[in-house]
This record gives C-alpha cells, structure tokens and sequence, in this order.
C-alpha cells in the first residue's frame, strides 16, 4: 500500500482555486498537483459549500472540541459535549457509590 502525501489547507485552497478557474478541470487539477481526481473533486464541492472552513482537516479531534461549520454539525458536536458530560457524572456517581460501599463495609467491621 501506497503512502498518500499530505496536504495543507493552503495547499487545499490553492488547488481548488486553480480548480475552479481552469473550469472545474478536475483531471487536469489531479495530474498537475499529483493529487487523486477524487480529492480534487471532493475538495471543490466542500469548498463550494462550506468555503475555506470545509477544507480543513478535522480528523483525529474530538467532536466535542471542534467548532461548528453547518447547524447540523453543530447539534452533533453538542451532542458529542452533553455525551461526555453525562460520562463524567456517571463516573462521579459510581465513585461516591463504591466509596459508600467500603464505608458501609469498615462501618460493619467495626
């Protein structure tokens, strides 16, 4: 298996840029920036859409960290904050449970 090369977003914004002003050429934008038609495709559709915003890579980030680029990523990503939250609580309350538990058991010992 190939490693694919990375890309910046300023080297995203320049290809899909180029992209466009060459007349949505998508094969001639892949060959010349050694990139695949379908991340040339898809980056110019997400541009068009989302605008330089919908470029970045968000791979790898938590949604509950991430800022928002449309309303339904925004419920998403509330959701992804409101999820951890009640994780968090749920660990609080089976700590304070097993803390209760050994104190009700030392209380029995004695």
């Amino acid at each position: 298996m190939s490693q694919t090369k990375k890309f910046s977003l300023e080297e995203r914004i320049a290809i899909v840029l180029y992209c466009i002003a060459n007349n949505y050429d998508y094969s001639g934008t892949a060959v010349k920036y050694q990139v695949t038609y379908q991340n040339v495709y898809n980056w110019v559709k997400r541009y068009e859409k989302l605008g330089e915003a919908g470029l970045e890579d968000r791979r790898g980030h938590r949604k509950a960290n991430q800022e928002s680029r449309t309303p339904e990523e925004e419920a998403k990503i509330r959701i992804a904050q409101l999820e951890e939250k009640v994780k968090y609580q749920q660990m609080e309350i089976d700590l304070l449970k097993k803390v209760k538990e050994l104190e009700r058991r030392d209380w029995q010992k004695k």
